[in-house]
């Protein structure tokens, strides 16, 4: 997943990702990846509307949003 991270901070993509959180709820969001570290991303999410941290080993699965029309 670090390569689609990086390409999504360097050619400002959008991400769509499936993520589980404590309480083991799933959720489809729509983020701009701001940076990376070892165990977190950190990136505005626009499903949610705000800068979020999510923890890399809680997302299950990410993909590139081609369609810029999305967050804007």
């Amino acid at each position: 997943m670090d390569p689609l991270m990086r390409k999504a901070i360097e050619e400002d993509i959008l991400l769509k990702i499936i993520y589980i959180d404590r309480q083991s709820r799933l959720s489809e969001r729509v983020i701009h990846v701001v940076s990376i570290t070892a165990t977190h991303v950190r990136a505005y999410c626009h499903t949610k509307r705000g800068i979020r941290m999510f923890r890399r080993e809680n997302i299950l699965s990410a993909g590139m949003i081609r369609d810029r029309k999305f967050g804007a």
